[in-house]
């Protein structure tokens, strides 16, 4: 069975377009009952803070302790019994880590659609019952004469973990998901571009623009223009169509991320890059745009 076979079979499961359907929105609410402190959970949650996705970091802790765990099973098994309280201690390690790297991965599972929600149910579902293997694994441990029953279930869970590490790695590299969608091999410009007449640019409206071949959101707010990539950095959303809010910055129509647009940096994720921002100048009636400089 090829790559894409796979991934066309979970795409086209129903239950899982059902189920996020249900789940999704539930988890998003969840964060909204919180008020001020939920969203700062949620932006913790994402890695808003860290500038990059949490979620990532994390899981390297359940793979990398589940796979020290089938190397000292392995060498337990070939005689080296002493080293079998190590594998034990690896096993525990990693089910704390999966703790935390479901907590992320959920968090950031709401800020997908469509196809990538459903690639990321079955993720989730995966690393579940991997968990649930590792879990019964480490019980069985404790007990007299099931240590080789405990090995097999650990190796099942190995396998099913890879399985479902080998989705997330296509959710990142295939779909997207955690990428900086303002990332380019396009130039930014370095030099002021002109891209709109000052005219057409009212009081309270945001508009897209062309600097040469990089799309730009361009805002006047408070008799004030302001200039950030267009593209939102979470999951490419265009900017233009979301809401211009009262303390000059803009909200994301597609999944709620807020950005300043005095610097582009993130205010609220699920984004975690700030947007690349520009200098504004206004020559003989048109506005002019570069990349602001450090």
């Amino acid at each position: 069975m090829t790559q894409e076979t796979i991934l066309n079979t979970i795409t086209r499961q129903d239950w899982l377009g059902t189920a996020g359907d249900a789940i999704q929105p539930a988890v998003i609410q969840a964060f909204e009952a919180g008020g001020e402190a939920g969203q700062k959970i949620k932006n913790f949650l994402h890695g808003t803070w860290l500038g990059h996705p949490l979620h990532p970091i994390i899981t390297d802790v359940p793979i990398g302790a589940w796979t020290t765990a089938a190397v000292l099973d392995g060498l337990s098994l070939c005689g080296q019994r002493k080293l079998a309280p190590g594998a034990d201690a690896a096993i525990i390690i990693g089910l704390v880590g999966a703790v935390g790297a479901a907590i992320t991965g959920l968090t950031d599972w709401t800020g997908t659609t469509k196809k990538k929600r459903k690639l990321g149910l079955m993720h989730g579902l995966l690393n579940i019952g991997a968990t649930a293997l590792y879990t019964t694994s480490y019980l069985l441990r404790r007990q007299q004469n099931s240590r080789g029953a405990a090995i097999g279930l650990s190796l099942l869970g190995y396998g099913v973990v890879s399985a479902s590490a080998y989705l997330g790695g296509h959710l990142v590299y295939g779909e997207q998901v955690g990428v900086d969608h303002t990332a380019t091999s396009v130039e930014y410009p370095s030099e002021f571009v002109g891209v709109l007449p000052d005219a057409d640019l009212a009081e309270n409206t945001m508009r897209r623009v062309e600097a040469g071949s990089v799309p730009v959101l361009l805002a006047r707010k408070n008799g004030e223009i302001f200039a950030i990539a267009h593209t939102c950095s979470h999951l490419g959303g265009p900017l233009s169509e979301g809401t211009l809010l009262p303390d000059c910055s803009v909200r994301c129509p597609w999944h709620g991320s807020v950005f300043s647009l005095k610097d582009g940096c993130v205010l609220a994720g699920p984004a975690t890059e700030p947007q690349p921002s520009f200098e504004v100048r206004v020559q003989n009636g048109q506005i002019e745009v570069r990349l602001a400089r450090a």
